[in-house]
């Protein structure tokens, strides 16, 4: 089974997308206190990461670009979440996540996205 983990500060759009993914049988972790990733990192070891870009005081863009650089998760696949920014914003921050999906999201989309990250 594929391990996500999903990273939003927002507990409701967590939950959903704990759900959906649960549902389309992942085994789903969320976090929603983003200064504790790496620790979740190690003892979850996922397959892939859903990280929302504005995470109160974090950035998920510094925290994708730190995923990218590091050794022991660059092989991660990174999909960012956000209301108000775009795929240009992440490319403009130094972050190269593997995809991006816009907030609110298409169902589909998401589970297809996620879908196409974990056969690649």
């Amino acid at each position: 089974m594929k391990k996500i983990l999903v990273v939003d500060d927002n507990k409701e759009i967590l939950e959903v997308i704990e759900l959906i993914l649960g549902l389309e049988g992942y085994q789903v972790n969320g976090l929603w206190d983003a200064s504790k990733l790496n620790q979740r990192i190690t003892d979850f070891k996922p397959d892939l990461i859903l990280l929302d870009v504005m995470l109160g005081v974090l950035d998920g863009r510094d925290l994708c670009n730190l995923l990218k650089k590091d050794k022991s998760t660059d092989h991660i696949p990174v999909i960012m979440i956000s209301a108000s920014h775009t795929l240009g914003d992440m490319n403009n921050h130094t972050c190269h996540p593997n995809d991006f999906i816009a907030k609110p999201f298409d169902i589909n989309n998401l589970i297809n996205k996620v879908g196409a990250q974990l056969v690649a």
